[in-house]
């Protein structure tokens, strides 16, 4: 590994981190290093009997006590989770040369699959009972406050309103990219303006609140030998709408080339998140909102316009290329979507075509 990409000498982490815990003769190996504004790192200690995580996080301690608190939370209502172990003097980080670093057991096992329906079902339900237990969760004393509940009729109309903006701009530019936006611009609007549409219905005061995990994808889900699921990484925890924390665990399936916008597993994952919770009108409609908007098209276009002096213009135009491929699926599947939360909780609410 090059030395660039190593945060620390080895035997400086063994000499100052790892002999807290009594294990500075241990194996290490370095599995992780981001050197980015929020600089982490990540390595597998292998003592004798046993293997860990030592993780170097990138927040402060307020937040790592946030973190501490959700985990602990989780773990007495039997929810499997990476604790943070004590050193041997029951602290529970290491701070060395102004940075903190965590030890928790190694889990071994495989990540979740995003073809395996089964695994699909199991992770879902798992995330309900995670909302389940924790609507009334409160972090230790000396935590930082970490709450999201952000309005989402007001983001989406933001970011609608954006859309047409870049359109505008692409009008004006008419570069290589522009062209491109701009023939895909029709489907692109039509999919924000119903997510907006489903957002301007919602009673944000009907949104239930728990602790959410809110990075709950494939690499965070751990099946061990015995196929017991594992949640790790709770690095983007906070108190927010159960619907958001759903959502986003959603947008990971369903966007992806061989499970693309399909409402039947978006159905069955409901119903089993519904096994252990139930849903209201107004967080299916979030949810509606949520995976309808084009959200890598918006990204992709904000940030070509912002960087459009210095970025590297093929890389943009294969991105936007990609985001749009599928607009026709995610146009039916939303529209399929909206006509299921009518027929189910009787209503009829009026989407446009």
């Amino acid at each position: 590994m090059k030395s660039s990409s190593i945060l620390l000498p080895y035997d400086k982490i063994k000499e100052f981190v790892l002999s807290k815990y009594n294990l500075q003769d241990s194996k290490l190996e370095q599995i992780k290093f981001k050197d980015t504004e929020k600089q982490r790192a990540v390595y597998c200690v292998s003592s004798p009997t046993q293997k860990y995580c030592l993780k170097k996080v990138y927040y402060k301690k307020e937040d790592l006590l946030f973190v501490y608190s959700a985990t602990e939370w989780l773990y007495r209502y039997n929810i499997k989770v990476t604790r943070v172990l004590p050193t041997c003097d029951n602290m529970r980080f290491v701070s060395y040369n102004n940075m903190i670093f965590i030890l928790m057991p190694w889990i071994t096992g495989r990540k979740f699959n995003y073809d395996d329906i089964n695994d699909i079902l199991k992770a879902s339900t798992n995330l309900a009972l995670m909302h389940k237990c924790s609507s009334k969760f409160f972090p230790i004393e000396s935590s930082s406050v970490r709450n999201g509940f952000d309005r989402i009729d007001l983001s989406t109309k933001k970011h609608f309103e954006q859309i047409l903006d870049f359109c505008n701009a692409a009008y004006k530019i008419n570069d290589d990219f522009s062209k491109v936006l701009l023939s895909n611009s029709e489907s692109c609007i039509s999919l924000a303006k119903k997510a907006l549409e489903a957002s301007s219905f919602i009673n944000m005061g009907n949104l239930r609140k728990s602790l959410c995990h809110l990075d709950y994808v494939n690499k965070n889900i751990i099946f061990d030998n015995l196929d017991n699921i594992w949640i790790i990484d709770f690095d983007n925890c906070k108190m927010d709408f159960c619907a958001h924390d759903i959502s986003y665990f959603l947008r990971r399936i369903l966007k992806r080339d061989s499970t693309v916008w399909n409402n039947e597993i978006l159905i069955n994952t409901l119903n089993s998140y519904e096994y252990v919770k139930n849903l209201n009108l107004d967080e299916y409609l979030y949810i509606l909102s949520y995976l309808a908007f084009p959200q890598k098209y918006w990204k992709i276009c904000r940030d070509y316009y912002k960087n459009i002096r210095k970025c590297n213009k093929n890389s943009f135009i294969n991105l936007l290329k990609d985001s749009i491929k599928y607009n026709r699926e995610q146009l039916e599947f939303t529209k399929n979507f909206a006509n299921y939360i009518n027929g189910k909780f009787n209503v009829d609410l009026k989407y446009s075509n």
